[in-house]
């Protein structure tokens, strides 16, 4: 039993998992996702390190996260603040930079993606070989909490569509819970266009397009419990106006 138990940690261990969290006025739901991450690396004992991109955030996110990082430790709790909200692809794009990890983890900081199903994302990984794991809400024991009904319909409608107009194959396009080769990360950063809504939906069109492989992982989704949604009327114009630019190219 032992002799099969230590190649499999040898091989854990040679990975390491660089979560990027890109925030903004997340002061309330900070200390508790970090709390989580912490707790579920640290129940699997894989390599991890939580990088916390700061967007200026007027509400003291940062100052709270310099407190969890003498808490937990600068190797785990790693801070890369910018000076105002430059909008989430580039924040992705200034975290790889520091990133250490041959893996990323993208999340959203306001409790909405819960850790716990992070050690399912690489289980997923290693089984597959695949390039990317995707969480989502719409398929298997997936669903989402804490929306009102016009809210599920937009969303619903939103991934109804884009499955008949790009054909992704996958089956939650505007999720952002997921786990990326870091190379896989950095490709289609560099190729993608959209900001906003339409940036996680275009990041798994252009990957269908290199030929990446992508798995899936059934996930709750928990509607944020402190803060206010960003999702709102000019994000939904966004999005029409991403997916329609999107069919026309790709």
């Amino acid at each position: 039993m032992a002799s099969r138990k230590s190649p499999e940690k040898c091989k854990e261990g040679a990975d390491k998992y660089s979560v990027l969290l890109p925030t903004y006025n997340e002061r309330e739901n900070l200390p508790l996702i970090v709390w989580l991450l912490v707790k579920y690396f640290g129940e699997t004992e894989y390599n991890y390190e939580v990088i916390v991109i700061d967007d200026g955030s007027p509400d003291g996110t940062l100052e709270i996260a310099e407190q969890l990082q003498k808490i937990y430790g600068s190797d785990k709790i790693v801070l890369r603040p910018r000076p105002k909200k430059l909008g989430l692809g580039t924040a992705y794009i200034h975290g790889m930079q520091h990133a250490t990890g041959n893996y990323i983890i993208i999340m959203d900081a306001d409790l909405s993606h819960h850790p716990k199903f992070i050690p399912e994302f690489i289980r997923r990984q290693k089984d597959g070989n695949y390039d990317i794991v995707s969480g989502t809400r719409y398929s298997g024991d997936g669903g989402v909490y804490g929306w009102d009904l016009k809210r599920k319909i937009i969303s619903r409608g939103a991934n109804f569509i884009t499955q008949i107009l790009l054909r992704p194959g996958a089956s939650d396009l505007t999720g952002s819970f997921r786990l990326y080769r870091k190379e896989v990360l950095q490709k289609l950063v560099e190729k993608c266009v959209s900001k906003g809504y339409v940036f996680q939906m275009e990041m798994i069109v252009r990957a269908r397009q290199l030929g990446y492989s992508i798995g899936e992982v059934p996930i709750s989704f928990v509607d944020r419990v402190y803060g206010e949604s960003k999702l709102g009327g000019n994000e939904i114009v966004s999005f029409v106006k991403g997916l329609l630019t999107l069919f026309a190219t790709t």
